[in-house]
């Protein structure tokens, strides 16, 4: 063999090993187990999100302990309506955790003036209700939110308006009229999961009471007059749960029988709750605080801001992946007076 064809063969086996290399990867998706064997209950995973998954649920790290001042906050400001009992220090590094958690780049001048006791920002006042929606989450829920509970990090992340949020629908009078031309389908929308389901299932299952229910298992339904139209916008709201989670179907359910609770993971109770926590909140925290904030952050309706469950989530089964922040800031654990609702606090000019 002569030495050119040997320098041939050689480039040509080294351009095949980079060709099986580039060609032939590990597998970009992985698959756990979840339930019993052979029941198809897989949790099938796409390994670039959960990388992406991981940076995105970073917990900053909690401020530094502070000695106590041996003074209530109620006593050293003027009108704190909220954590009157909290030490002053520790209300001072709870407010410092809040501008970071809040309001990183436009600082404490965000919600607040000069005068630190004036409630003139809008944004001063729905500070102080997400106060007590924080503490109502924590004290009230927790067989949604467990001990691991949440902070304010765990919807803004940073931002001073959370990345999910929703307003109604502008279709609202066609998609809530079941009689009417489309049934609201045909919308793709965020709330749909951008399939030819019902374009708006958040008014009627995260805002309203309706309740959540697929057509009858048996042939001669008897009483049970589910309909496939009440299928179809469940469907549209499992849409929306399985990806505000990450999740597939088989997170909560037993794909050989959907609709069987006892079949189910523990994860389905969780999320029974969780959807009864989301409507608790937005008819009581969020809706009201319509009249509280500048047209310029209401909805195309008029609406304020709501949440559902990918406002916490975020595409992770847990929030913060688990993180409870919690612990380093147990004055948010809903302990108090802070865990009652009153209804929104007027301005105080």
């Amino acid at each position: 063999m002569s030495f050119t064809l040997r320098v041939v063969l050689a480039v040509a086996a080294a351009l095949g090993v980079v060709f099986l290399v580039e060609t032939f990867q590990a597998p970009l998706v992985d698959n756990a187990q979840h339930g019993y064997r052979g029941v198809a209950m897989g949790q099938v995973s796409y390994k670039p999100a959960v990388k992406a998954q991981l940076a995105a649920n970073q917990v900053p790290p909690p401020e530094d302990k502070q000695d106590p001042s041996g003074q209530p906050s109620s006593e050293v400001y003027q009108n704190v309506q909220v954590l009157k009992d909290l030490d002053s220090n520790e209300f001072l590094r709870l407010m410092s955790a809040v501008t970071t958690w809040v309001a990183p780049n436009e600082g404490c001048s965000y919600c607040h003036t000069d005068n630190l006791a004036e409630d003139t920002l809008y944004t001063k006042r729905v500070a102080r209700r997400m106060f007590q929606m924080v503490a109502r989450i924590n004290g009230g829920w927790k067989a949604h939110v467990g001990a691991t509970g949440v902070t304010c990090y765990t919807c803004h992340r940073g931002q001073a308006v959370p990345s999910n949020i929703w307003f109604d629908d502008k279709n609202s009078a066609m998609t809530h009229g079941l009689a009417q031309e489309g049934m609201g389908k045909d919308h793709p929308s965020y709330s749909g999961g951008l399939s030819s389901l019902p374009s708006d299932v958040f008014t009627p299952y995260l805002n309203e009471t309706k309740d959540v229910r697929v057509i009858s298992t048996a042939a001669l339904p008897g009483e049970d007059r589910h309909s496939i139209k009440q299928t179809e916008w469940t469907y549209g709201l499992m849409m929306h749960i399985s990806s505000a989670l990450g999740v597939n179907c088989t997170y909560c359910h037993n794909s050989r029988a959907f609709a069987d609770w006892d079949q189910s993971t523990p994860q389905r109770v969780t999320a029974w709750y969780g959807i009864r926590m989301v409507r608790d909140l937005n008819d009581n925290f969020l809706d009201p605080l319509a009249s509280t904030f500048p047209k310029t952050r209401l909805g195309p309706l008029g609406d304020g801001p709501k949440l559902n469950c990918a406002t916490c989530h975020a595409g992770a089964n847990k929030p913060l992946l688990g993180v409870s922040m919690l612990q380093d800031y147990p004055e948010l654990n809903g302990a108090g007076e802070a865990a009652v609702v009153p209804p929104p606090s007027t301005p105080t000019q």
